[in-house]
């Protein structure tokens, strides 16, 4: 198996990227990778890590770079030689098995679905990720690809969501949510009670509505929203984690004895920060698309990196987007 990875995205870009590579390395010495950016970057930084020799690395030179908040179509065509646009001429052309950037989401999302192409029955990809909560982690899907939504494709969402709790998270019969602003079949936009009909004739596992307060529980395992919304949900989300935790820490140092007591709960504090840190499951999924592709937070570790290949590895490994055909000739077919 053979990987695409962009070294030139991410805020902390390339040595990070790269270190995350070098750890999975260490676990997972069978797989293959290609470091898409400016060779000479590249190369100076492999020779730190003391990999520059190793068989399981090749690099592909990219001349230029996507930078974050550039727009995503104008730079895909000005930038034809850009690491983005490169390593996704390497899925196309099956020279690698997936593909992972940590940098521009929407350059990502932009040329796998020009170059890729989308799934049969797929009409626009959409991006899942996974949300932890205090009972497990949840799906949420899409957190930014599409913000206008029609009710076809929150359905190819929910079918999508599903394939991924089912074969990626080993859910035997992932539960389906959609978001609403209400619990009753009723409530909500022409959109989402279409949507809602849709779903409850289906043969998935459908629950009904959820509200926003049902994101960080156990009340379904996939939830189904448009990007705009899913988008908010998850940067407030992460805001907010991040928010506690600093308050935390401050109130910690403010006393010898919450010092005391924090030490005494190191443990208890080392188990909570893991349940809801983002690097334990790496990246989001682009999900729709002709390949496989993870879209990693532009501030991901070198852990984070290595977590994403991970899920990159089992995605090809279970074979996602067959099972993804699959499911919508079944959908389709009644």
């Amino acid at each position: 198996m053979k990987i695409a990875v962009d070294v030139m995205g991410g805020d902390d870009s390339p040595f990070v990227v790269i270190d995350g590579v070098r750890l999975f390395l260490e676990e997972n010495p069978e797989i293959e990778f290609v470091l898409v950016g400016q060779e000479r970057v590249i190369k100076q930084e492999l020779e730190k890590f003391q990999l520059l020799n190793n068989p399981r690395i090749s690099v592909k030179n990219a001349t230029q770079v996507i930078e974050m908040g550039e727009s995503p179509i104008k730079a895909l065509r000005q930038k034809k030689s850009s690491s983005i646009s490169i390593m996704m001429d390497l899925a196309k052309s099956n020279l690698v098995d997936a593909v992972l950037s940590a940098g521009n989401t929407g350059a990502m999302v932009s040329a796998a679905t020009l170059k890729l192409r989308t799934l049969p029955n797929i009409d626009r990809p959409g991006i899942a990720t996974v949300m932890p909560t205090p009972y497990g982690r949840n799906i949420l899907m899409d957190v930014g690809a599409v913000t206008d939504c029609k009710s076809k494709n929150l359905v190819q969402f929910a079918i999508m969501g599903e394939s991924i709790a089912q074969l990626i998270m080993d859910i035997q019969n992932p539960s389906i949510g959609l978001l609403n602003v209400g619990e009753e079949e009723s409530k909500g936009s022409e959109l989402t009670k279409e949507v809602f009909s849709i779903l409850k004739a289906s043969n998935l596992n459908f629950y009904g509505n959820v509200e926003g307060s049902d994101v960080f529980t156990n009340t379904v395992n996939v939830i189904i929203t448009d990007g705009f919304t899913g988008n908010t949900i998850l940067k407030a989300s992460e805001s907010l984690a991040k928010g506690i935790f600093s308050v935390l820490k401050r109130e910690v140092k403010k006393s010898f004895l919450s010092m005391a007591g924090a030490f005494l709960m190191k443990k208890a504090f080392k188990g909570t920060h893991k349940q809801f840190n983002h690097e334990e499951y790496g990246g989001a999924l682009l999900l729709g698309v002709n390949g496989v592709v993870i879209i990693s937070h532009g501030s991901s570790t070198a852990i984070a990196i290595k977590n994403a290949i991970k899920t990159a590895v089992k995605m090809v490994s279970k074979n996602v987007n067959s099972e993804i055909i699959k499911r919508m000739e079944r959908l389709n077919n009644g």
